[in-house]
């Protein structure tokens, strides 16, 4: 087995293969956009600085049957992720050891894997429950996996959990009683997201955002230019009644995201958007009835959590499904055990979990 990093377009090509022959027989596997990854490892990303982050591919003979991702920076420990490796050991062994020994050189001693160089809520934890076909952005592998994790010396640091909700098991009594005590308060507004005043609403996000998250462990500040260059980012997919936002007496105070389930069409692009990628989404896009809506963000400003503001969001979402002859449920994703609350919550509301995804941790 040779162990190659990855340097050139050429090389860049081998990393992307290896997924080809890990899945090539699975159904359920939906290969991540390698314009999407290649983002996150350039200029864009300020967090990928020069020198604080490798890839590697591993050949055996000519085919590609492995590859690895190390990184760090200023803002989270030292991570490894875009794990893909057959069921051996030893190939598996030897991108580990790659990946530990760059971070080790560079002063890490703890590192989380299989994580992101960037936002937590995309390619980040490793699949260990699933009821339902993997959402955009989202890591999926095979069982085996966990076991190649846990022979290194990983061990489970934190689990995030994803639910489904559809008009049937959905708690309609409850939501719209909660609904009722907000909508006949004075001041109080819910308002959707309006794709021509996208940078006042990037602002109201931020500042939502920054407010209600500042307490818990893993929080990083929100910059409003980052937030209105995801909502760019977004646009050609955003659905403006998937987007909301409450404001009490003008005061922005909770914003609630979903996005169409856009992998039921990036299924049909093979993992890459080029320009003739980008044609077939534009085919596809008014061809397959997108079923499924995925929750992408929420948040309350602190001070208004525990008072079900977001009861009259949730309703809004519910309304949108349960009128359009397309969709049938909503995703309710990334739900840390770190918050029970929530998990509690999305229960009540009458969700089932669909998948599990463990972060590890090891120290070096």
């Amino acid at each position: 087995m040779q162990l190659k990093e990855v340097q050139s377009t050429k090389d860049w090509k081998q990393f992307f293969k290896v997924p080809e022959h890990i899945y090539r027989d699975d159904e359920d596997y939906i290969p991540h956009i390698r314009q999407d990854i290649r983002k996150i490892f350039s200029v864009k990303n300020p967090e990928a600085e020069k020198g604080k982050y490798k890839l590697w591919f591993l050949l055996k003979g000519k085919i590609a049957i492995g590859r690895i991702a190390a990184f760090y920076g200023h803002s989270h420990h030292a991570g490894i992720g875009f794990f893909e490796c057959i069921n051996e050991i030893e190939a598996a062994n030897l991108l580990f050891e790659a990946a530990e020994n760059f971070l080790k050189s560079h002063g890490n001693s703890y590192v989380e894997a299989p994580v992101n160089y960037g936002e937590r809520d995309r390619y980040w934890g490793l699949l260990i429950k699933m009821q339902s076909r993997p959402s955009y952005q989202e890591n999926y592998n095979p069982p085996y996996y966990k076991h190649l994790f846990e022979n290194r010396g990983y061990h489970e640091t934190m689990l995030q959990s994803t639910q489904e909700i559809n008009p049937d098991t959905f708690n309609l009594n409850l939501l719209s009683k909660l609904e009722d005590r907000w909508i006949t308060r004075p001041g109080f507004k819910i308002e959707r997201i309006n794709k021509k005043h996208l940078p006042g609403f990037a602002v109201d996000f931020a500042e939502i955002y920054n407010d209600g998250w500042q307490h818990h462990e893993h929080f990083e500040m929100l910059n409003t230019q980052d937030v209105l260059e995801l909502m760019k980012m977004m646009r050609p997919v955003m659905r403006e009644d998937l987007i909301w936002f409450t404001y009490l007496d003008e005061e922005p105070v909770g914003f609630y995201a979903s996005l169409p389930d856009v992998n039921q069409i990036f299924c049909k692009l093979n993992g890459n958007m080029n320009w003739f990628g980008k044609l077939k989404f534009l085919w596809f896009r008014n061809r397959i009835h997108v079923d499924r809506i995925r929750g992408i963000a929420f948040g309350v400003k602190h001070r208004f959590q525990g008072t079900a503001i977001f009861a009259p969001m949730i309703m809004q979402i519910y309304r949108i499904i349960l009128n359009d002859p397309f969709l049938k449920s909503a995703e309710l994703s990334w739900v840390g055990d770190f918050n029970p609350k929530m998990l509690a919550l999305i229960k009540q509301l009458g969700a089932r979990e669909t998948k599990v995804h463990a972060t590890y941790g090891k120290k070096l």
